[in-house]
């Protein structure tokens, strides 16, 4: 039996019972999967998302997680990409179990090889929000690699969270696009500023004054992570004509006037990192090579991990405390946990 934390119905994360440890079988990996021994994860929106908008069905123990980093213990017969002992970071898929276990069985094709200059804990802040930044900068908003000037620009909104800390890295390393960040307090400011942001302001104004105020009128590509629903107005009259949208958040179809995109002939793209997993694309390898791509460029020291608060083993009552920060809306980077009691 291995240890595993779940929950059993969907409530506030105050309540004791909102996430709580048992025991499962230890799984056996069949096809294309890995069995790996989590050696460390990372708590995200979507975990806290789960937990509250899932009910589980009657006498299931859901269980949450969609970062890991650890080593594989075994394959099922039709792997290829890997073999016992290899150290390997993912995120999953959402229609699986999560990976808030001691062993996890997840398809080789979303898998990539761990970063050799991080620990597990360091690297367990990356997978998810690598894909998706990945994602969101090349596959969405179709931005091509390469640092010679474009003369494109790109606001990320909600530049210091765990996606956006990683989009502003790859934007910054990768592309010749001007980077501006979206922050609202002095810590977050800096955070996104040494992260490589050519600009930051602040998404509490107006944001196409506060564009301005960095001598830009405008820009051609807007990422927004958070808050789109708030911001919907401002981003339109931000982006320039034939601009490109893209946006990871869920907001209120009410505040979301899609006819305001017309005039200016902006496209409105959304990006979720599961999409691949979840519906098998014949692209779905796309993500293996992302997580090799992602992982060559920390070891080369160009994009940097976004962990930032170590929370200890993963238990129940840690990853609470996780789910609790991430609800407050003031996370910096990510929260990680490392190993089991």
């Amino acid at each position: 039996m291995m240890k595993a934390v779940g929950y059993r119905e969907s409530l506030p994360i105050t309540d004791e019972s909102a996430l709580i440890d048992f025991e499962l079988p230890d799984p056996q990996p069949g096809g294309r999967d890995l069995l790996v021994a989590v050696k460390a994860v990372s708590v995200n929106p979507v975990d806290t998302k789960v937990r509250r908008n899932t009910q589980p069905a009657e006498g299931e123990t859901k269980v949450l997680g969609w970062d890991a980093s650890g080593v594989v213990q075994a394959v099922g017969p039709g792997v290829t990409l890997f073999k016992p002992g290899d150290e390997v970071w993912y995120a999953g898929s959402i229609a699986r179990p999560g990976s808030n276990v001691e062993l996890h069985l997840v398809d080789e094709r979303i898998v990539g090889y761990k970063p050799k200059s991080l620990s597990h804990a360091e690297a367990a802040a990356l997978p998810l929000t690598s894909i998706t930044a990945w994602e969101l900068l090349f596959d969405r908003l179709g931005v091509l690699p390469g640092k010679s000037p474009t003369n494109q620009s790109l606001l990320i909104i909600g530049a210091a969270g765990g996606v956006g800390s990683i989009l502003v890295q790859l934007a910054r390393r990768l592309t010749g696009l001007t980077v501006i960040g979206t922050a609202s307090r002095p810590e977050t400011t800096e955070w996104v500023r040494s992260l490589g942001a050519h600009h930051v302001i602040d998404h509490s104004k107006p944001l196409a004054e506060e564009l301005r105020k960095t001598g830009l009128s405008n820009v051609t590509h807007v990422a927004s992570l958070t808050q789109t629903g708030q911001h919907f107005a401002d981003i339109v009259e931000a982006l320039a004509p034939q601009g490109k949208l893209a946006l990871i958040d869920d907001p209120d179809p009410a505040e979301i006037n899609v006819l305001l995109l017309k005039r200016k002939s902006i496209s409105l793209h959304w990006e979720l990192m599961f999409t691949r997993a979840l519906f098998d694309t014949p692209d779905i390898l796309a993500q293996h090579r992302l997580l090799c791509e992602v992982a060559d460029l920390v070891d080369a020291g160009l994009i940097r991990t976004t962990a930032n608060q170590n929370l200890g083993p993963i238990n129940a009552g840690n990853l609470k405390r996780a789910h609790a920060l991430i609800e407050s809306g003031t996370t910096r980077g990510k929260i990680v946990l490392e190993g089991f009691d």
